[in-house]
């Protein structure tokens, strides 16, 4: 069984990634976490490798190539933008899921998180969307952001995580019956 959850920043991708790979007891892939591993291995500030990120694609590659490669032979929950895209590449089947909420819900989230202003985070975020969306059409020629490219989209906002994850796991259980 193979799930995929993308989304925005502040979606609530890894807190629902996390409990439905507990429920179902998958292994939780979560591309964020290799980005920061990619960083620390070469001495570099998350936000550094971010904006190296922008003009050094082979970057994103490397990301991509782990996640594709897990897609291929894991039995997992993927989390990250292009998650979705990695199970295609890997030519697996998949649930691919997509969460969103209006970019206020998202920014507060962030700052409840990471702390900060929420007009800052909001910028920050909306600065973060549209770099990584322009990335991605440049390496791949794809908009992740597309809704028609997912099995099932939610939106996170005034609705618990545990309700969300529940969601998923139904529809992954019954997407993958015996």
């Amino acid at each position: 069984m193979l799930i995929t959850i993308s989304g925005l920043p502040g979606s609530g991708k890894t807190t629902v990634a996390r409990l439905v790979a507990e429920q179902l007891g998958l292994e939780h892939v979560y591309a964020g976490d290799l980005f920061r591993r990619q960083a620390a291995a070469r001495g570099l500030s998350l936000e550094e490798y971010a904006r190296r990120a922008e003009t050094d694609h082979s970057i994103d590659r490397a990301l991509d190539e782990q996640m594709q490669a897990r897609a291929a032979r894991d039995e997992a929950v993927l989390e990250g933008r292009l998650a979705a895209f990695m199970a295609d590449a890997a030519r697996r089947p998949a649930l691919k899921v997509f969460l969103d909420a209006p970019e206020p819900v998202r920014a507060a989230r962030i700052v409840a998180r990471e702390g900060g202003a929420a007009e800052a985070r909001l910028q920050e975020t909306q600065a973060r969307e549209a770099s990584d969306a322009r990335r991605y059409r440049e390496i791949y020629g794809f908009d992740y952001h597309d809704r028609g490219r997912y099995d099932l989209v939610l939106s996170t906002d005034g609705r618990a995580p545990e309700e969300l994850a529940a969601d998923i796991v139904r529809a992954a259980r019954e997407r993958f019956r015996p």
